[in-house]
């Protein structure tokens, strides 16, 4: 499991934040094999079973939809979500957490055992451009602006970015917290404004926030002590992030101060999305949210299995692909 700086009450708390990587690592390290420094980088295996893993992330390239998981799985529709098939080459066998494309060929995927793959064919195959093997700090996050400009984010602060398309990553460093203490924040999110403004979902009821490109971050406050593991900014320009038990904080002035928006559940939130007039939140227990407000209020419905909802991703047609700890779903219901 993961070796944490502080207590082991910490690490069980991060293992709580972090549940749908979390819950995937034990049976990753079975399969790779012990190497001198750390672990072997294996490719993925590729199976028929592809379809039900763990899906942790999930995008649009163009009019194909990628989605990331358990064992390096990497799945592609192009047909709006209706099938599914596996990624012909995947370099690694760790868990991938998120995915990112700055176009329909250039995406970008993150994970355990720190790796940062990268694809020219719209996911087709994939090229490793990062790892570290020595110390499992998991990558949760990775947001490109366009094919050169990137950053990625994870556990104990971790913060990376690149200017030249992840031939080369670049290790930046959050200022300390407000009140001090270490700068050791787990990162869970990280996403963009309409305006470019950058924000990082985080630990402490936090969002990190920079209007410079990522020269220099601030720490916005909330009014909850809880984590955001999730965040979106939807296409009027009001942010959204949401987190444990089913917090959801809004903001109408890019990100200068939120208020909380009574979500109805306390099921913790995984997963924003919008399609057409809608906005959609899952997470944990099945449960999955609808607002036509612009997120200022949401309907609260629960799947009777009460399967717990990974992400969300909005076909070209409007249609939801549905991602979950049992992997994909037919539908929300």
């Amino acid at each position: 499991m993961y070796k944490f700086k502080s207590s082991v009450l910490r690490a069980v708390i991060v293992l709580t934040l972090v549940f749908p990587v979390a819950c995937s690592h034990a049976v990753w390290a079975r399969e790779a094999a012990p190497a001198k420094g750390g672990l072997t980088i294996q490719p993925a295996v590729a199976t028929t079973a592809a379809a039900k893993a763990m899906i942790l992330g999930s995008t649009r390239a163009g009019k194909r939809i990628v989605a990331v998981g358990d064992h390096g799985i990497v799945l592609l529709s192009d047909d709006d979500g209706k099938s599914f098939r596996q990624a012909k080459s995947v370099p690694v066998r760790s868990t991938l957490t998120e995915v990112s494309f700055a176009d329909d060929k250039s995406g970008w995927a993150v994970g355990h055992r720190g790796v940062i793959l990268a694809t020219s064919d719209g996911g087709e195959t994939w090229q490793l451009q990062r790892s570290d093997t020595a110390v499992d700090q998991p990558l949760l996050s990775v947001y490109f602006r366009d094919k050169n400009r990137g950053w990625a984010v994870g556990l104990w602060s971790i913060l990376l970015d690149t200017m030249d398309g992840g031939k080369t990553w670049n290790t930046g460093k959050l200022p300390p917290p407000p009140g001090g203490g270490k700068t050791d924040r787990n990162l869970l999110h990280i996403f963009a404004g309409n305006s470019g403004t950058l924000f990082i979902a985080a630990e402490q009821g936090t969002v990190i926030r920079s209007a410079d490109d990522g020269a220099t971050w601030n720490y916005i406050a909330t009014d909850y002590k809880g984590s955001f593991w999730t965040g979106i900014a939807l296409h009027q320009g009001t942010l959204l992030v949401g987190g444990l038990r089913g917090k959801i904080y809004r903001s109408t002035d890019d990100g200068k101060s939120w208020n909380e928006v009574n979500s109805g559940t306390k099921s913790s939130l995984t997963t924003f999305c919008e399609s057409g007039a809608k906005i959609y939140a899952a997470g944990l227990d099945g449960v999955y949210l609808e607002s036509e407000t612009d997120g200022a209020s949401f309907v609260v419905n629960q799947r009777e299995d009460k399967t717990p909802f990974t992400s969300l991703t909005a076909a070209s047609s409007g249609q939801l692909a549905v991602f979950s700890k049992n992997g994909l779903l037919a539908g929300l219901k």
